[in-house]
C-alpha cells in the first residue's frame, strides 16, 4: 500500500556511520509512544499505534467491522434505506425532524 507520508522538518545533515544506531528501543513519534513490536496501521486517514498486546484483538475486531460494513452495502444495493437498518426514524422523529421517503409535492 502507498500512502501520503509527511514530514515536521527537513534535515540536510547526513547519517552518521561510526555508529550502528539503535534498533528494537522505544520511540515517541508525533507525540505517540511506539515500542518494539507493536503494529502501525496507515492509510490516507491517518496513522495509528496499535500495541503488540492488543494486535490480535485489533485485527479481530477489524475484520469483524469489515464484515459488517459489506453486510450494509449490500443492503443499501438492494434499495433498504439506512435510516431503517439502522434505527433512526425514531430519532428523527424525537429530534423532531419530519422525514419522507418520497418527495412529499
Amino acid at each position: 500500500m502507498i500512502f501520503p507520508v509527511w514530514s515536521k522538518a527537513i534535515s540536510a545533515q547526513g547519517t552518521v556511520k561510526a555508529t550502528a544506531g539503535s534498533v528494537n528501543v522505544p520511540i515517541v513519534c508525533a507525540g505517540a509512544a511506539v515500542r518494539p513490536g507493536d503494529v502501525i496501521v496507515a492509510d490516507v486517514d491517518g496513522v495509528v499505534v496499535v500495541p503488540r498486546t492488543a494486535a490480535d484483538e485489533v485485527a479481530q475486531l477489524g475484520q469483524q467491522r469489515v464484515a459488517k460494513e459489506a453486510q450494509s452495502r449490500e443492503r443499501l444495493q438492494q434499495g433498504e434505506l439506512g435510516v431503517d437498518f439502522y434505527g433512526l426514524r425514531a430519532k428523527l422523529k424525537e429530534l423532531g425532524v419530519e422525514y419522507f421517503d418520497q418527495d412529499p409535492g
